[in-house]
């Protein structure tokens, strides 16, 4: 799996393009699933979604392994749950994410994803590029 030149997204004119990457979420329990865009975010250390996407994905939220987790805002609450995450036809599977309840943009972290391939941010032209290590 190598994606290359994967320019960066804007949502509305006023934003910033940011690396954003488009991922499938699959509860391996349920097998629902859900396709979004994950903010490729290297100051993570784990994955973290909305709270909202573990009632989509049939997971119950607050039966998830509960943790306090230190942010850039402070002190919040995540609950733990696995899940496989595909990109571009590429499975991680059981990969533990936590769904935070304040958390509004899906972030792909280091530990639990990043750390399977080699990220290249291209700024000056607005790209990244993801290959499998």
């Amino acid at each position: 799996m190598n994606l290359i030149n994967i320019p960066f997204t804007k949502f509305s004119p006023d934003d910033n393009a940011r690396p954003w990457l488009p991922i499938t979420i699959i509860n391996p329990h349920t097998n629902k699933s859900i396709k979004i865009f994950g903010l490729i975010d290297t100051g993570a250390d784990e994955c973290a979604l909305p709270a909202q996407y573990a009632v989509l994905l049939g997971h119950n939220l607050q039966a998830g392994f509960p943790k306090e987790i230190n942010t850039g805002n402070g002190k919040t609450f995540a609950y733990s749950h696995t899940v496989h995450i595909e990109v571009d036809g590429f499975k991680l599977e059981n990969i533990l994410v936590d769904f935070m309840p304040n958390l509004y943009v899906p972030l792909l972290g280091v530990k639990s994803f990043l750390s399977n391939f080699i990220l290249t941010v291209d700024y000056p032209n607005l790209s990244f590029s993801l290959k499998k290590k």
